[in-house]
């Protein structure tokens, strides 16, 4: 039995560096250090449907069937010439390399590249453009952090290692003893896992981040509180919450999807961004966003250096346009415009809203993705690609920017390609075809 150590797990935005790799016979038998789902996500789960060839059905009543590559490619590349208004989208659960391939075909067929932050932290985006972006790296908050806070977030399921690497457990240079020498914070309307372990849980109504927000800036800045309770929280809560967090040596703020995706959306991030410059009048104050899929911080890089810009770009005249609500592809997709789209290294129909995932099904859709799932039962092609971080090398962004490389454990099978190499082909069948 081989072991392959050091291997980087390709699941959250953690992306977990120290992972141990046990192989017999061309597959992965047993993992250390990783948690659960990255176990998982290396020995595969049972019953899970892997693509191993590319197929095809021209109407999506018709069962699939089997057709080569080349023929696979042909027929992608002639839809996406076709269309007047092709999507590009997804790419958060696959290599940087590949990223690039999907930016240049985007340019070729003038579409909409995007990827999935659109559903989860692409408020944050909108909100680091407007005030900026105090952000620190992870190794920081280890070594550093007297207090950490998690807003709108629950690492115990969504990161399973992030506070027992990073966040609150692990023995950092200033923070010997771990755990103890940490006051934990979490804000969140439900009594989750990780608000069972804090010192403080703020439990905030529902949509009402915003006010909790506005009011701890208040009470920072000096001012008296007028309400008794303010989104739930008793003003005496606030301003003992306010104490704590300006007497941190170094205190870190973590927010997830429980406040980007709350009423508000980038404005909660832009007051949050704005109580953290605040809180650095006093004291040192930093935060980092709880990115979610493995590299879908590593997309917003990518398209950033190409286009200017770091989702919901539109190529459609030619050039890079920008405007988050009109170039986004939920929606497009929402107002019936989109006539085409290829979705690579994620699952929109399990995500989107409903009626965006109603235009995906009536339209042309080519999924590239190893495993069948709500998004792949949609599609008219599928092309099977290698799994990233597994089966093939690449580069990854963590949510604190700091890019890893990937690592390739085991062989993947025969008559599958990379990602980058799907786009690559792609995009000379179009040049072809133009």
């Amino acid at each position: 039995m081989d072991v392959i150590k050091n291997v980087v797990c390709p699941f959250c935005g953690t992306l977990c560096d120290d992972i141990e790799c046990f192989v017999e016979s061309g597959h992965i038998v047993k993992t250390r250090n990783a948690c659960r789902i990255g176990h998982s996500k290396f020995t595969h789960k049972k019953g899970a449907v892997r693509y191993t060839e590319p197929l095809y059905r021209e109407n999506k009543k018709d069962d699939f069937k089997k057709i080569d590559f080349d023929t696979a490619i042909e027929k992608t590349a002639e839809i996406l010439v076709d269309a007047k208004k092709p999507l590009i989208y997804g790419f958060s659960a696959t290599e940087c390399h590949a990223h690039i391939e999907g930016m240049k075909l985007a340019e070729k067929i003038r579409g909409i590249v995007s990827n999935t932050a659109e559903v989860c932290h692409g408020p944050s985006v909108w909100a680091l453009q407007d005030v900026g972006y105090p952000i620190c790296t992870l190794g920081e908050v280890k070594n550093r952090a007297d207090v950490v806070i998690y807003w709108g977030s629950n690492p115990m399921h969504a990161h399973p290692r992030h506070m027992s690497r990073y966040g609150v457990f692990p023995r950092g240079f200033f923070r010997s003893r771990g755990r103890k020498d940490r006051i934990l914070i979490v804000v969140d309307p439900r009594e989750s896992d990780t608000a069972k372990l804090a010192d403080i849980h703020l439990k905030v109504e529902p949509h009402k981040d915003y006010e909790l927000i506005s009011a701890i800036r208040s009470a920072l800045k000096g001012f008296e509180l007028q309400s008794e309770t303010i989104a739930g929280i008793s003003k005496e809560m606030i301003y003992e919450t306010v104490e704590i967090l300006k007497n941190a040596q170094y205190g870190e703020l973590f927010f997830a999807m429980g406040v980007t995706q709350t009423t508000g959306k980038h404005r909660n991030i832009d007051t949050a961004i704005e109580l953290v410059i605040d809180l650095n009048a006093q004291t040192k104050f930093t935060l980092i966003p709880m990115r979610g899929h493995y590299n879908v911080n590593g997309f917003n890089q990518v398209c950033t250096w190409i286009s200017g810009f770091p989702l919901c770009v539109d190529y459609s005249r030619g050039f890079p346009e920008f405007n988050p609500g009109d170039t986004s592809v939920t929606d497009s997709l929402l107002r019936g415009e989109a006539d085409a789209m290829l979705n690579i290294a994620s699952d929109p129909g399990a995500h989107f809203p409903q009626n965006a995932v109603k235009r995906m099904s009536k339209i042309p859709l080519i999924c590239i993705d190893p495993h069948e799932t709500p998004t792949s039962v949609l599609a008219n092609i599928i092309l099977p690609p290698t799994i990233a971080g597994v089966e093939d090398t690449g580069t990854a962004y963590r949510m604190d920017g700091v890019p890893l490389e990937l690592k390739k454990v085991i062989d993947p099978p025969e008559s599958t390609l990379a990602d980058r190499e799907i786009l690559k082909r792609i995009s000379k069948k179009v040049e072809e075809l133009l």
